[in-house]
């Protein structure tokens, strides 16, 4: 094998070991921010290993057509080292200064929100619900006006027609209907 495609190959390999340190460190960070269930952090454990493996095979294919040599795993083994020996502490704050701004804007998205969308419509449910209690109130006391202005001419017919009703209720013929009625609805 050539060593040009030799030191590719190594070259690659060292940039496959330094992104899988910083998805790792990534990754290490946000489950600990974030604290996932445990069956998540076992799931994105498996996906991290998985995108891993694929990133590996991809760079091992494109510097040596996937032939698999011990050059590869130093390659790998240099580029994780270099990675947690360089970068990690900066890469873990980043992280987390990332995460905190997420959190902050979410926090101001939803305050601007509030106050431009939240704040009127509590404003206009008040109005609407005041508004409706007056007309509720003045819808009321206009029928109470009207009963009382039209008493005469509905309270004399009943107090006129309420003995005579009263008598027919209580008529022997009434009673003994009823009482069929309430027999046949017992049975």
């Amino acid at each position: 094998m050539n060593p040009a495609i030799q030191w590719i190959t190594l070259f690659y390999m060292m940039l496959a070991g330094t992104a899988m340190g910083l998805a790792y460190d990534s990754y290490r960070v946000l489950s600990l921010k974030l604290s996932f269930p445990k069956w998540l952090n076992a799931l994105l454990d498996l996906l991290y290993w998985l995108w891993a493996a694929l990133l590996v095979f991809r760079m091992l294919y494109a510097g040596n057509q996937g032939q698999l040599r011990f050059y590869v795993f130093v390659g790998l083994f240099l580029g994780v080292w270099i990675y947690f020996l360089i970068f990690s502490v900066t890469v873990r704050r980043f992280v987390v200064m990332l995460i905190q701004s997420v959190q902050y804007s979410c926090r101001l998205l939803w305050r601007v929100i509030e106050v431009l969308i939240g704040v009127p419509l509590r404003w206009l449910w008040r109005l609407l619900r005041g508004t409706l209690l007056l007309l509720g109130r003045i819808l009321l006391f206009i029928l109470k006006l009207l009963l009382r202005l039209t008493k005469p001419i509905w309270v004399f017919p009943v107090r006129w027609i309420s003995p005579h009703a009263s008598r027919l209720y209580h008529s022997a013929w009434i009673m003994k209907f009823t009482a069929w009625i309430h027999t046949k609805l017992k049975h």
